[in-house]
């Protein structure tokens, strides 16, 4: 009986391997409701550091109030992080309550900033 070759490794050199590096995940930031910090406010926040429109601003607004969170906008992780610290700031500053966090982006998400 005669060993057959093996095929794997008869062409090893006309294989390339293609490495995939996978995309950092994105992260939304999220704002919450609360009964004290003006509409205005929030609104201002979502133009100024969130680069939002006054329509897109008054709608995502109008979702933190009706539903409690809505999404300021998806970003790197460490944008991100930094964009919701700024918004906290910005709101303490001014003496509001109003909080933001991050979390994973599941996709589909509207910001492709």
């Amino acid at each position: 009986m005669t060993k057959r070759p093996d095929r794997r490794t008869d062409h090893k050199e006309d294989v390339q391997v293609k490495e995939r590096v996978k995309r950092p995940r994105r992260h939304k930031v999220l704002l919450h409701n609360d009964d004290f910090t003006p509409m205005e406010f929030v609104v201002d926040v979502l133009e100024t550091l969130f680069r939002k429109s006054k329509a897109e601003a008054t709608r995502i607004m109008l979702r933190v109030h009706c539903d409690g969170t809505g999404i300021a906008g998806v970003y790197n992780h460490e944008i991100a992080e930094a964009k919701a610290q700024r918004t906290i700031q910005l709101a303490r500053e001014a003496g509001f309550p109003l909080m933001a966090s991050t979390e994973p982006d599941s996709g589909g998400s509207e910001d492709p900033a």
